[in-house]
């Protein structure tokens, strides 16, 4: 078991190796970083200890954050459409055209049965919500578009 003092100056631990190795991988802890094994009165620099070596000689992991952007032509053609759901969002957003663009098929037919069942009384409130989507789509870079729109499948707003 260990103890870490942390760059904040605080002491943490006792902790084992394996979650040593793991702050060490993450980036939390660095080759000077102070580990005390316990039970020992002196504090050494992470690198000091033989256990650890071999962690610094690992590869770095590489994590979905750390993934490299996609090429602007990867961006740009899942983000194709964008422009038709914007327009349509702000043209036909009453019946919820805009919505199935983008492949949401449940909150399209949600704002056409809405607008249908009530006889078109409640469409300037549907219209209302897909003009401001489409608004929101058409000012939406493409990747900020794709990250929320397509990746994350943000169905409303």
């Amino acid at each position: 078991m260990y103890k870490v003092l942390g760059a904040d100056g605080q002491q943490y631990g006792p902790v084992t190796a394996d979650q040593v190795r793991r702050w060490l991988a993450e980036g939390r802890l660095g080759a000077k970083s102070l580990v005390q094994m316990e039970g020992a009165p002196e504090w050494k620099a992470l690198e000091a200890w033989s256990e650890f070596a071999a962690d610094f000689n690992a590869p770095p992991r590489v994590t979905a954050a750390a993934a490299p952007p996609l090429p602007a032509t990867a961006v740009e053609t899942r983000a194709s459409s964008r422009i038709a759901a914007g327009i349509c969002g702000i043209l036909l957003g009453g019946l919820g055209v805009h919505k199935f663009i983008l492949g949401y098929t449940g909150a399209g037919l949600i704002m056409l049965l809405v607008t249908l069942l009530t006889c078109f009384v409640a469409y300037p409130l549907m219209h209302l919500i897909g003009l401001i989507e489409g608004i929101i789509y058409l000012s939406r870079s493409d990747s900020e578009f794709v990250r929320l729109y397509v990746d994350s499948r943000r169905e409303w707003f």
